[in-house]
């Protein structure tokens, strides 16, 4: 499973035409689950997002969480973080989880966060959607649950 984290001041995401969700400040999430993954993996990725120290303490420093600010969480699906273009031009999406088993991995680690008692905004899995924010730095981590970055 992979992340693209961005600390945002705000995030909205319309599905179709329609804002389906919007957040304050707090974190931006793309989330693309590769076949094979498992709820282990979403339990890695949820713990890591909620957990990583990437907001300033009072001394400026990147020392606080998600879960010791309150801040929110938007999490979007996006299967293309496992495309490959290594070859061609045309991206490769063979590495990334079937629709039916992806989505429930997506929701299990939208529930994760919840479960932590964090507002958590998503978008709509298989619809084609928008996804606007103001980054906070910026400041963008990638996580992957292979521990390939």
């Amino acid at each position: 499973m992979r992340a693209v984290v961005q600390r945002c001041n705000w995030c909205k995401v319309d599905s179709e035409g329609t804002e389906v969700s919007s957040i304050g400040k707090g974190l931006s999430v793309l989330l693309g689950v590769k076949k094979g993954d498992t709820e282990k993996d979403a339990a890695y990725i949820a713990d890591k997002i909620l957990h990583l120290r990437i907001f300033e303490d009072e001394a400026g420093k990147l020392n606080l969480s998600l879960l010791d600010t309150g801040g929110e969480l938007s999490i979007v699906s996006q299967f293309t973080l496992y495309g490959d273009a290594r070859h061609g031009r045309r991206p490769s999406f063979t590495e990334a989880e079937l629709p039916d088993r992806a989505d429930d991995l997506y929701r299990k680690v939208v529930e994760i966060c919840r479960e932590a008692g964090v507002s958590v905004g998503t978008g709509h899995f298989r619809t084609y959607m928008k996804v606007a924010l103001e980054n906070d730095g910026p400041v963008t981590i990638l996580l992957d649950s292979e521990k390939n970055f």
